[in-house]
C-alpha cells in the first residue's frame, strides 16, 4: 500500500542510535529524545504507545561473582523474573520457582536481575513520569476477565496516557489521539538465528510506526536502536519497501536462501540424549551416501539453538536445495529406516522452510 487511509500524512520517523546515549551517560531505558516527546505529548493530552518485544521484568538472572544464569529445569533457556507475580518463570513450559537471592552454584549473594522486560518498562515510566497514567498489554496481562479488546478499549475511552506492549499492540490498532510511538530497542528481532531477521524488522518497524498520526493530527516515531546502519532500520525509517525489497532479495540470492533455495530442517527430539546423537548420525550419513549428485548442501547434526525444551533433547540437521519429488522420495525412505531402527520416545519431524529455526 502507498497510501495509508483518509490519505493521512505518514509519521515523522527519527532513529537513536542506543550506543551515544551511553556515550551521555543515559543508562535508562529512554532516550533523551523519546523523553522529551513523551514529556510533549503529555503537555498536550495526546496518547503514546511504546513498543518492547519482550515480556517480564527481568530477562534473565546472574550472579555476578560465577557467571551462573538461572535457568528452567525442563528447558535449556533462561528463566525470566515477573514483579507483580514476584516468581521466575519459563515461557516456554511455565514452570516456575521464587526469585533467588543466593547463587544455587557459588553460594554468593552477589545476585544481578538483568535485561529489560514490558514490566519494568512500565515501572521505569511511572517513576519517570509522576502521575502518568499507563496500561500493559502482553501475555501476561491478558486473562479471562481482561481481554486484548478491553484492554485497548480502556487505553481509548480513558484516554490513557502511555500503552506499553509487545508485538500485540503493532498491528491493525487505530487509535486518533496516538501522535508518538516508541521503540525501545529495535534489535531484539534483528538477534535471532533466522533468515528473515531483517525482513520481521522491517515489519515490525513499519507497522508499529502505522500506529501514529492516524488522523488529523501529525504523527512522530522513534526508533531506539544499537545497529542504526542496518538496511531493516533505515528503509523503515524512510518507509520505502521497494528499497528494502531489492536489498534484501539481492542478498538471499547470494546467500542461497529462499526462494532461491529451499530450507530443510530435520528435527530429532527424544528424552534420551544417546538416542538423538545416534538417530542424528544415522541420517546425516544417509543423506552424505544419497545426495543426489551433489544438488543437497547437508549440515552436520548439531543441538538446536534452545536444545532442550520440556525435557525433550532436540537436535537438527539442516540442508538446502531445491524441495521436488526427489527430495520428498529420499527423505521419505531415509524416515522409513528410521523407524525401522526402533528407537523408543524419538521423534523425526522434516520441516520444510520452517517458520522458526529455535
Amino acid at each position: 500500500m502507498s497510501k495509508r487511509a483518509n490519505n493521512a500524512n505518514l509519521p515523522e520517523v527519527e532513529i537513536v542510535d542506543l550506543r551515544q546515549e551511553l556515550v551521555m551517560g543515559n543508562r535508562t531505558m529512554i532516550s533523551i529524545k523519546l523523553f522529551n516527546a513523551i514529556q510533549e505529548n503529555m503537555k498536550n493530552n495526546q496518547q503514546t504507545i511504546l513498543f518492547l518485544n519482550r515480556r517480564g521484568f527481568s530477562t534473565f538472572v546472574m550472579c555476578r561473582e560465577c557467571g551462573h544464569t538461572l535457568k528452567c529445569k525442563n528447558c535449556n533457556i533462561s528463566l525470566t523474573y515477573h514483579s507483580k507475580e514476584n516468581v521466575l518463570k519459563c515461557h516456554y513450559c511455565g514452570y516456575k520457582i521464587k526469585p533467588v537471592t543466593v547463587c544455587p552454584k557459588c553460594g554468593s549473594k552477589k545476585i544481578k536481575y538483568l535485561g529489560t522486560g514490558t514490566q519494568k518498562l512500565e515501572t521505569e515510566i511511572q517513576k519517570m513520569f509522576p502521575g502518568v497514567s499507563t496500561i500493559r498489554m502482553d501475555v501476561d496481562t491478558i486473562k479471562k476477565d481482561n481481554t486484548h479488546e478491553d484492554i485497548l478499549n480502556k487505553f481509548k475511552e480513558e484516554n490513557i496516557n502511555i500503552l506499553i506492549g509487545t508485538q500485540m499492540v503493532v498491528k491493525g490498532h487505530h487509535f486518533p489521539n496516538v501522535t508518538l510511538v516508541g521503540v525501545i530497542i529495535a534489535d531484539s528481532s534483528l538477534n535471532i538465528e533466522d533468515y528473515r531477521a531483517t525482513e520481521r524488522t522491517f515489519q515490525l518497524l513499519t507497522q508499529v510506526a502505522g500506529r501514529a498520526g492516524r488522523e488529523n493530527l501529525p504523527g512522530k516515531v522513534i526508533i531506539q536502536t544499537y545497529n542504526p546502519e542496518n538496511y531493516s532500520i533505515i528503509f523503515s525509517q524512510e518507509q520505502d519497501y521497494d528499497k528494502f525489497y531489492k536489498t534484501e532479495i539481492n542478498l538471499r540470492e547470494q546467500l542461497k536462501y529462499p526462494p532461491f533455495c529451499d530450507i530443510i530442517s530435520i528435527n530429532i527430539v527424544s528424552d534420551i540424549e544417546k538416542n538423538v546423537e545416534e538417530l542424528s548420525a544415522f541420517i546425516y550419513k544417509e543423506l552424505v551416501n544419497i545426495n543426489l549428485k551433489g544438488k543437497m548442501l547437508i549440515f552436520k547434526p548439531m543441538p538446536s539453538p534452545i536444545d532442550r525444551i520440556k525435557n525433550k533433547i532436540r537436535w537438527r540437521i539442516i540442508i538446502k536445495c531445491k524441495f521436488d519429488n526427489n527430495i520428498i522420495d529420499v527423505l521419505n525412505s531415509i524416515l522409513k529406516k528410521c523407524y525401522s531402527l526402533n528407537y523408543k520416545d524419538t521423534g523425526v519431524v522434516v520441516d520444510v522452510n520452517p517458520n522458526s529455526f529455535v
